[in-house]
């Protein structure tokens, strides 16, 4: 079985950065594409971003294009998003997610591996 643990969420202030890691265990990660959610209190799940598994391919939501940029390490089974500019809506908590396959999925249910999560608490 693998593992998704994200690290690297914290508070933050407006127009402040962070980038989040999520760190893959338990099997090699290489061949999947890895994606990027997040879920603010009182809402759903929503997309961020995307990547496919050789790094070719990046999908964004419409409110982080711009701002964040999804990018991997396969030697190091890791996934990051490095986040700009931020803004008090982008508070939530940001989960890593797995999928095997070629294309960049954007709906929750395409993937089948989620990390716990971390917080990102951006302050105005």
């Amino acid at each position: 079985q693998g593992q998704l643990v994200e690290s690297g969420g914290g508070l933050v202030q407006a127009g402040g950065s962070l980038r989040l890691s999520c760190a893959a265990s338990g099997r090699t990660f290489s061949s999947y594409a890895m994606g990027w959610f997040r879920q603010a209190p009182g809402k759903e799940r929503e997309f961020v971003a995307a990547i496919s598994w050789n790094a070719g391919r990046t999908h964004y939501a419409d409110h982080v294009q711009g701002r964040f940029t999804i990018s991997r390490d396969n030697a190091k089974n890791t996934v990051y998003l490095q986040m700009n500019s931020l803004k008090p809506e982008d508070t939530a908590i940001y989960y890593c997610a797995a999928t095997l396959t070629l294309m960049v999925p954007v709906g929750e249910r395409d993937y089948d591996y989620w990390g716990q999560g971390t917080q990102v608490t951006v302050s105005s």
